[in-house]
């Protein structure tokens, strides 16, 4: 594939995500809410998309595009000791929803992140957090998939995985601007 044609499979996703922005308005505004209440967002994916769950907590704790209060946000993939050892005595699948089953609580949000939706680890997270009450958004590459049909909602896009990919950190992006655009004025700016 030459470079051309990557760019070209890109910029076909990228007008898929477009007709998202509804939805990542939404997702913004439900997650200003939730986090501002004081619950917290959980994220997870595997190889790349465990790097994009991580730049997700990071823009929410540390800051996106303005200083303001810090919010919590934990990547689960992130936590090193504990996936190791969770993988060892349960094993892999279970690495995100042992995670979730001990942090999170009703009406706060986990985020799975895939570009198959395929990830039995992700599909385990998925079932324990739907049991505990929380949220589930899934970032995932074509529907039907299995962790789309597990979450509460999905952004699934169209594409190769690789832009898949791509297009998911313009995502994570985009719903960081619609949660800090839809925070209370107090909360936009920490002096």
């Amino acid at each position: 594939m030459s470079v051309e044609e990557h760019l070209n499979g890109l910029a076909g996703t990228l007008t898929a995500l477009r007709a998202q922005a509804p939805r990542l308005t939404r997702w913004g505004s439900t997650l200003a809410r939730r986090l501002t209440e004081g619950g917290r967002l959980l994220a997870a994916g595997n190889g790349g998309s465990a790097a994009e769950a991580q730049h997700l907590t990071a823009e929410l704790v540390g800051r996106y595009r303005h200083d303001r209060a810090p919010f919590s946000a934990l990547a689960l993939c992130a936590e090193t000791s504990s996936v190791t050892a969770i993988a060892n005595d349960y094993g892999y699948d279970q690495v995100f929803a042992r995670q979730i089953a001990a942090h999170a609580r009703p009406r706060d949000i986990v985020v799975l992140l895939s570009t198959s939706g395929r990830s039995e680890n992700l599909l385990e997270a998925a079932r324990t957090a739907r049991k505990v009450g929380a949220q589930v958004w899934a970032f995932t590459g074509p529907a039907p998939n299995p962790l789309a049909d597990l979450a509460d909602d999905v952004l699934d896009l169209p594409g190769d995985p690789c832009n898949v990919q791509e297009a998911q950190l313009v995502a994570v992006h985009a719903l960081c601007e619609a949660f800090e655009a839809a925070l209370p004025a107090t909360l936009r700016r920490v002096s």
